[in-house]
Formats: C-alpha cells, sequence, structure tokens
C-alpha cells in the first residue's frame, strides 16, 4: 500500500522539474499546490472569459455609434435576452446579424 501510493504520487508529478518529481516530500508537496491551483483557475477561467466578451461587445458596438452600457440597456429594453458569449461570437463571426440587432435596440 505504501509503495503504491508513493508510486502513484510519482506517476502524478509526471512532467514536474527537478527534484519535484522525484522525491517524495517535494512531489507531495508539488501535487497538493497543483491540485489547489487548478481548483482556483477552473472558476478564474470563468471571470476572465466572461471580461474578454465585454471587452469584444465593447469594441464592437462602438463601431456603431454606441456604448457597451447603453448597449446592454438598449437589450434590456428592447426584450432581446442573448447573453453576452452568444453575442461576442454574433459580433465576431455574424457581424450582419449583429448589425440587426444594433438597429432594432436604435429603434
Amino acid at each position: 500500500m505504501h509503495s503504491k501510493r508513493r508510486a502513484n504520487l510519482l506517476k502524478t508529478t509526471k512532467g514536474f522539474q527537478r527534484g519535484r518529481k522525484k522525491l517524495i516530500k517535494l512531489a507531495t508537496t508539488a501535487v497538493m499546490k497543483a491540485g489547489a491551483n487548478a481548483f482556483r483557475d477552473r472558476r478564474a477561467k470563468k471571470r476572465t472569459a466572461r471580461a474578454l466578451w465585454l471587452v469584444q461587445l465593447n469594441a464592437a458596438v462602438r463601431e456603431h455609434g454606441l456604448t457597451y452600457s447603453k448597449f446592454i440597456n438598449g437589450l434590456k429594453t428592447a426584450k432581446i435576452e442573448l447573453d453576452r458569449k452568444v453575442l461576442a461570437e454574433l459580433a465576431r463571426k455574424e457581424p450582419k446579424a449583429f448589425v440587426k440587432i444594433i438597429e432594432k435596440i436604435k429603434a
């Protein structure tokens, strides 16, 4: 059991550098830290993705004489329920459809 646990630990540290992949004490802390960072960054990834969508939307709507905040307010008043991810993708991949949304907001 003891050696199997150690073997699994060293299997997990494959790709780590220097003693962090070979020495049990260093490998243990490295694996714990890697797991904690992975847990934290899975949540941070969602925040950074949303921030990117906001920047993309702001750039796209400014080309049509709007600001991001006025655009979002216009979406709510026009009762258009598309999330920021979809809107950013529309602005990037389907500019004609995005222009129609903006025209609806302006009207």
